[in-house]
């Protein structure tokens, strides 16, 4: 049986309004500027060097829900660990960076998890590094018709995205991706099972 780490959810006294964003932070990616960012980026620009620090990297930040806001933070080792406690380690540290940097107006819930095996795919190196095992692509406009892409992935390189489809491969410029995350599979069971021995 795999580890699903579904980490802690702490309650912040802040309450926003929004609809649903997401994005994920480039690889060594830094600079100042928080203030005049949408809330996303803010938070992302003010968390990743902490975690950075402290071994992490920022996999995802996406914020949803209107009533009460979900903070929702992905984080993992760069060997793709990410235990329990290490959760609560980096939901406490970017807990106190957020209170000082304010980057969210009103109440919301902070949620740190790690990526889990049916993983978002947010940078081109997730491409790479996960090539080979299946994908669903969303893409921001339709290509040939379909708006939604299915098959195994061939990896990232000139900021195109291959993938091998039911009808052959295909090439997606990078920014044509609206969302993008591994299916569970077998082989990714199996592939993660193996990094654990």
């Amino acid at each position: 049986c795999l580890p699903v780490v579904v980490c802690l959810q702490f309650v912040v006294c802040r309450q926003v309004a929004v609809r649903s964003q997401a994005v994920g932070l480039p690889a060594g990616a830094k600079g100042g500027g928080i203030k005049r960012m949408d809330p996303i980026a803010r938070v992302s620009e003010a968390i990743a060097p902490a975690l950075e620090a402290m071994g992490f990297d920022l996999v995802r930040v996406r914020l949803s829900g209107v009533q009460l806001p979900v903070l929702q933070v992905m984080a993992e080792r760069p060997d793709g660990r990410m235990s329990v406690d290490d959760c609560a380690e980096v939901s406490r540290a970017i807990s106190a960076i957020l209170d000082v940097e304010d980057p969210i107006a009103g109440a919301y819930t902070l949620e740190v998890s790690s990526p889990g095996l049916d993983r978002p795919l947010v940078r081109p190196a997730d491409y790479e590094r996960f090539k080979g095992f299946d994908a669903r692509l969303d893409l921001v406009q339709p290509l040939d018709g379909r708006k939604r892409l299915t098959g195994r992935l061939l990896g990232c390189a000139a900021e195109l995205v291959r993938l091998h489809t039911d009808a052959g491969e295909v090439a997606v410029p990078f920014v044509a991706v609206a969302s993008a995350k591994l299916l569970l599979t077998d082989a990714l069971i199996a592939a993660a099972l193996k990094r654990q021995s």
